[in-house]
């Protein structure tokens, strides 16, 4: 049986609907925060299930469906752009341009912001992301961000030809990023924002008139379903590839040598590549014991421009500008059994419907039964389901499933669905910060929370917030629905 567990009051969901209610309203970070901070929202959830699987090791960056995962390295390379906040006050300068991360494995990508109210946390750690778990996936203008990119620096390095084609006087590394950055926060926040520079804000003026929509790019690589499950002597899956990369490499289970498992095609032919769209199985001996094995696909390739990193803690939204030849890799995983109720659970974040949907399906002989704050709930043998777990706007989740002999998987990160819009008066405006130095006026941040420029004085209280919180809204309405197994897709 799978189930629920969490510790909450009903203060806590009065909290956690309060939060989501600031935040549909525009009002600033910090409201939100200190109305976070009065209740002590903090809340735990488990899943527990019934299988005989083998220990499955718990992943920090939890339903990541593939793709690169990289380190904040701070601002690089900027310019300085002026906020104008409509209310007869004088426009607030910030800093804007681009953004450099670490990637896992090897690699450098560079990336400009797209929730510019939001602060930065140098040494986030940072997942690639569909749109529709980010803020672009209810904008209509998120095609027009990825054109702005296309069509700027740094993918167009010759200043002096971008000028002419802009129509705009000398540009530099930095007016240019400046400019940029400008002319996607228009179309990202929705912001009344100027570059400082008046070659800069010439060229996000010309981008701004010129863009136009372009569709999502694909995943740099990404397994669907990342989860299957079956019995013993049969090929699980399928499991599909989905990569921008010409072709991945196919990593066989760690355990291949003493389970028998293979990674194969549907002929039950072993795989060592695959391309877009190739379907993977897991091919498990007639006679093995009860247990779980995984695969990876790793590639060498450059990130594909216009791909959304979201922070696996609170920290402002990116989107890639530019990528070195970065390591990137994504994992799946198969469960089998000889009787019972077989499951095979996922993770996603739903932000059409504010939470985060876990997916369970059966293909056992037994119904799979699990239970949800007091709720029975039932997936019939061959049957999925999916019950999307409501987390409030801007806050962490973190939800372990475990069963018998040791089985467990983790999802953990922050339903970040929205940009934070404009504060309301009496709000202070949190903007990007990164390396840049820290103005004389500032005073230094304690070690270990935001960087200090362009941050208001809560910016501490915010990142404590946003690291601290584990949360699962007590008491709130839980959705169940129905639903054919995945078959992924971009």
């Amino acid at each position: 049986m799978f189930s629920v567990s969490s510790a909450s009051t009903s203060s806590s969901t009065a909290a956690t609907e309060g939060s989501i209610g600031s935040r549909g309203k525009g009002r600033g970070l910090i409201r939100a925060a200190a109305a976070t901070l009065a209740t002590g929202l903090v809340a735990a959830g488990t899943l527990v299930g019934a299988t005989t699987a083998t220990a499955a090791p718990a992943d920090e960056t939890g339903q990541h469906q593939g793709g690169a995962v990289a380190v904040l390295d701070g601002l690089k390379t900027y310019g300085t752009a002026q906020l104008n906040t409509g209310k007869g006050e004088k426009p607030q300068e910030l800093p804007a341009g681009l953004f450099e991360m670490k990637v896992d494995g090897g690699g450098t990508i560079q990336t400009y912001c797209i929730d510019f109210h939001t602060p930065t946390k140098d040494g986030a750690k940072y997942l690639e992301t569909p749109w529709d778990q980010s803020s672009l996936g209810t904008n209509q203008d998120a095609g027009k961000v990825r054109w702005i990119l296309q069509h700027s620096y740094p993918q167009v390095n010759n200043f002096a030809a971008l000028a002419e084609q802009a129509g705009t006087g000398q540009l530099d590394e930095k007016t240019a990023a400046a400019g940029t950055q400008v002319a996607i926060w228009r179309f990202s926040d929705k912001a009344d924002v100027t570059a400082k520079d008046a070659n800069a804000e010439k060229l996000a003026d010309w981008l701004e008139a010129n863009a136009k929509n372009v569709a999502e790019p694909k995943a740099s690589v990404a397994l669907s379903p990342a989860a299957v499950s079956g019995k013993a002597g049969e090929k699980l899956g399928p499991v599909t590839v989905h990569t921008d990369a010409g072709q991945v490499a196919v990593a066989p289970p760690a355990d291949a040598a003493a389970s028998g498992v293979q990674v194969t095609d549907k002929a039950g032919k072993p795989v060592t590549e695959a391309a877009d769209g190739t379907d993977l199985y897991f091919s498990v001996p007639q006679d093995a014991t009860d247990g779980s094995s995984s695969f990876s696909v790793q590639a060498s390739t450059s990130v594909p421009v216009g791909r959304v990193f979201a922070g696996l803690i609170k920290s402002q939204t990116m989107i890639l500008a530019g990528s070195s030849e970065s390591t990137v890799s994504a994992t799946a995983t198969a469960t089998w059994a000889e009787k019972g109720a077989v499951p095979a659970v996922t993770a996603e974040k739903n932000c059409a419907k504010g939470g985060v949907d876990i997916t369970a399906s059966n293909t056992g002989d037994e119904d799979f039964t699990f239970e949800l704050a007091g709720t029975e709930h039932t997936v019939p043998a061959g049957e999925t389901r999916t019950v999307t777990v409501p987390v409030g706007e801007d806050e962490a989740y973190d939800f372990t499933i475990t069963g018998p002999d040791g089985f467990s998987k983790n999802f953990k990160g922050v339903l970040d669905c929205e940009t934070a819009g404009t504060p309301a008066p009496g709000d202070d405006v949190t903007t990007q910060t990164g390396s840049e130095p820290t103005p004389a006026a500032s005073s230094p941040a304690p070690e270990g929370d935001l960087a200090e420029t362009g941050g208001s004085s809560a910016t501490p209280i915010i990142a404590g917030v946003a690291i601290a919180l584990v949360v699962l809204g007590g008491g709130a309405v839980f959705l169940l629905r129905r639903k054919k197994p995945q078959t992924g897709g971009e």
